[in-house]
This record gives structure tokens, C-alpha cells and sequence, in this order.
């Protein structure tokens, strides 16, 4: 028997990143819990009618409503006198969590719900066709944010979801990452012991709609952490209390070069301000959370 609660034989593409955070994430959590999951990759590749990879309770709600969802499960459980035996936690993409269904999500933060909400970050609507979302990077080419004569791609900047849990009040906000799985274990069993809502932002490769080899989704998701482009932190009742290290930060183009939504910054006049514009966005993220200095790659 598979001893996973994200089990195997699910229609995940070679490489999810999202497979490999939800399986690190859940098995984290334990057995005792109920997930309210929103409507996305995760969902259609764990939960083909009439099977399911999932070997916990799972329910699929809309693309906007899982924290709705989930806030009714922790009131039921509540009534039940079950609270504090079973966690609930919620569940989208990026999209589902920075746009679509945001509205219920930051609801279930002003009510204080004992909740873990995770968000499997992938930059983007992968279901659906790669298009942008708020949590899509500078620049980056998506199917609704193309680059071309008058544009670089993606003209928004990344949008700050854990500063808006932290002035939401959450308790315990962190980031993550694929590239660092005890990472991800350590600050899900962290966020378990606080009361009230809490939120992991989890960086999740995506090898289709970032045009990288499949083989390549933990080192992409270290490179983005080691450039300083995706820094690694927890904030407890509003003050950053942890930042995983970077001492030998690497440029962003180490980062960018290997993925084909990122290809169009190394060609044509005007891409070498891009990168630069790119390389600022890390360089302001080292000095927010105390990164190191930018040095070469050692090549033999």
C-alpha cells in the first residue's frame, strides 16, 4: 500500500512540481486531516471522475470558494468537539489564491479560522492554457502576456501574498520551496502548532509552462532561491523571524537562461536592460531578507 497521502498512479506530467509539494506537504500534515481543494491542476490530475489519488478526506470545491469551503469544515468540526483532533487545511494554485479566490481567502484570514492554507505556486493558469495570474514573474512569456514588438512579456510585478496575510494578522505566513524539501516539512509541522489561520506559499516548477527539461524541477526551484529571485522566510505575528540563507547568490540569468517563457530576454535590442530590471528585483529581495552578494557560478 502506497504510504503517501498523495498517492501514485495520479495524471500529474513528468516533473509537477506541484505533485512533489502536495505529496511533501500532506505527508507533513499526517492523517488526521480534511483537505478543501480548489479547482486546478492539482485537482485534475489527483481526481479523475471516479478516481481519486488521494488517500485522506478531499473535497473538490470551485476555483474561488476553498477557504469558504474549509471555514465551513473547521465550524462543523468545531461542533462536533473534533477540532482538535483533525487539522483542515485548504488548497489552490496561484491563480485560485492570488486572484479567483482571493476574496474568500482573505475572509478566512479576518475571521481568525484554524485553518492552514497552502498555495502550490506555479506562476501561472497552467490548466487552462498558461496564462497569467498575479503571482506570474516580471517579464515572463505566458499565452495572455506575450512578448513581442511592444512588449517583454508580463508587465505586473510579482504580487506580495504573505506581506498581505502578515497585515491580514496571520499568525504564521512563510514561503518554500520544491528545491528544499525539509524545508517544506520543518514550516508545515511549525504551522500546525499555531492557533488560528496560517500560510505556505510553495514555489512549484512547472516543466510544461516554463519550458524546462523534467528532469530539471528541483534544481529550477533552487535556482530561484539561490538567485534571490523566490528568498525562503517565515514572518510570525507580523516580524520575519526566519530567512534561509543564500551566501554565494548567483545572477538571475542562471535562473532564467534554462526556461523557454524567459528565452525572449536573451535576444534583440533592449534585453540586456530587462535582465537588468530583473536582476534588481533579486538584488532588492537580498537586502529586504539579508541575502548574500551576487557571485559567478564556479565552472570547471
Amino acid at each position: 500500500m502506497d504510504k503517501h497521502a498523495l498517492r501514485a498512479g495520479h495524471r500529474a506530467c513528468a516533473g509537477c512540481g506541484e505533485a512533489l509539494g502536495a505529496r511533501l506537504a500532506i505527508d507533513a500534515i499526517g492523517d488526521e486531516v480534511i483537505i478543501a481543494n480548489a479547482t486546478g491542476c492539482l485537482e485534475v490530475f489527483s481526481t479523475k471522475y471516479p478516481e481519486s489519488a488521494w488517500g485522506v478526506p478531499w473535497i473538490h470545491s470551485l476555483f474561488e470558494n476553498a477557504p469558504a469551503v474549509a471555514s465551513g469544515i473547521e465550524a462543523g468540526l468545531k461542533a462536533l468537539g473534533k477540532a482538535d483532533e483533525i487539522s483542515v487545511v485548504a488548497q489552490g494554485g496561484d491563480g485560485s489564491t492570488a486572484d479567483i479566490g482571493f476574496g474568500a481567502l482573505s475572509g478566512m484570514w479576518e475571521r481568525g479560522h484554524n485553518i492552514l492554507y497552502l498555495c502550490y505556486d506555479n506562476e501561472a493558469y497552467m490548466n487552462t492554457g498558461i496564462q497569467r495570474s498575479g503571482l506570474t514573474p516580471f517579464d515572463a512569456r505566458t499565452s495572455t502576456s506575450p512578448p513581442g514588438e511592444r512588449s517583454w512579456g508580463n508587465e505586473t510585478m510579482k504580487k506580495d501574498l504573505p506581506a498581505i496575510a502578515a497585515a491580514h494578522g496571520v499568525p504564521y505566513v512563510a514561503t518554500a520551496s520544491v528545491g528544499y524539501p525539509h524545508d517544506i516539512t520543518a514550516k508545515i509541522k511549525r504551522a500546525l502548532k499555531v492557533k488560528g489561520p496560517k500560510y505556505i506559499q510553495i514555489h512549484v516548477p512547472c516543466p510544461l509552462g516554463w519550458g524546462f527539461e523534467s528532469k530539471n524541477t528541483v534544481e529550477m526551484g533552487r535556482l530561484a532561491v539561490t538567485t534571490g529571485l523566490y528568498p525562503l522566510y517565515e514572518i510570525e505575528n507580523g516580524e520575519i523571524t526566519r530567512v534561509k540563507s543564500v551566501p554565494k547568490r548567483l545572477p538571475v540569468e542562471e535562473y532564467l537562461r534554462p526556461q523557454v517563457r524567459f528565452r525572449h530576454l536573451f535576444k534583440g535590442e533592449g534585453s540586456e536592460e530587462q535582465l537588468r530590471l530583473i536582476q534588481e528585483i533579486a538584488d532588492a529581495n537580498a537586502r529586504k531578507f539579508g541575502l548574500g552578494p551576487v557571485e559567478a557560478r564556479e565552472t570547471a
